[in-house]
């Protein structure tokens, strides 16, 4: 039996978009469409959850496309502010005892 491997690879928009229309329209299994255009099946039962909750389909509390980015910008400018404040924090301390001598 042969195994098939699937690498982790970022795929474009498109292709996602294009591999959850084929879905939706097919009548196939999200199995049987990922084996045809190669990509695990995992992968792309993901990518169908999440056009679900894009489309206002989704379970209450789960988050869109737009929601998850909005929080990784968040999440990311929160890490950065945090580093700032530190240096700035260290920078008084160090003028702080400057001033002291």
């Amino acid at each position: 039996m042969e195994s098939k491997s699937y690498r982790s690879r970022r795929y474009t928009k498109e292709f996602k978009r294009d591999a959850v229309a084929l879905v939706r329209s097919s009548g196939k299994t999200v199995t049987e469409v990922a084996r045809e255009i190669g990509v695990s099946a995992e992968g792309l039962r993901n990518w169908v959850k999440q056009d679900r909750i894009d489309r206002g389909q989704g379970a209450p509390g789960e988050l869109t496309s737009a929601e998850r980015e909005e929080l990784r910008r968040l999440r990311r400018q929160n890490r950065e502010q945090a580093e700032t404040i530190e240096v700035l924090r260290k920078a008084a301390v160090f003028f702080a005892k400057e001033s002291d001598r």
